[in-house]
């Protein structure tokens, strides 16, 4: 595993931030997360809590980008409610993203310890899904 530092995106944290002091309420909604598209465009996203394992905002945030035709993403925050700060992608956020966005930067880290990660350095000896799907004219011939 290689960890390199990147540049950290102050204005994709603060994006992140405000949407958390001003759209997430009560407990439906806890988390936040900013992206900056590859062509400069921040997306935001609050998560859908659910007892049932609603989706983080991250996830929420890829489906946001996309209905803005936002298909490219070179960076993501995800920012807690009541000044709870960076919080670093779930398990699962980390794997969808990273089969998303196998190049993705991630900004992690607390207080004067923000830093910006590659995807891939939140997963070390990840599994790519994409790696292990049979194309349709291999699964298609008889065995």
């Amino acid at each position: 595993m290689t960890t390199q530092a990147h540049h950290v995106d102050h204005e994709l944290i603060e994006a992140a931030a405000h949407v958390a002091r001003t759209r997430c309420r009560g407990d439906n909604h806890t988390m936040a997360a900013a992206a900056r598209a590859r062509d400069g465009r921040i997306i935001t996203a609050v998560n859908a809590y659910h007892f049932t394992g609603g989706p983080c905002a991250e996830l929420i945030l890829i489906g946001a980008a996309a209905a803005q035709g936002a298909y490219e993403l070179a960076t993501i925050v995800a920012v807690g409610d009541r000044d709870r700060g960076v919080v670093p992608p779930c398990g699962r956020c980390r794997q969808v993203l990273l089969d998303y966005f196998p190049a993705l930067k991630v900004i992690v880290g607390s207080d004067d310890h923000i830093r910006t990660v590659l995807i891939t350095d939140l997963l070390p000896e990840t599994y790519v899904w994409a790696d292990h799907q049979l194309d349709a004219e291999q699964s298609a011939s008889p065995s």
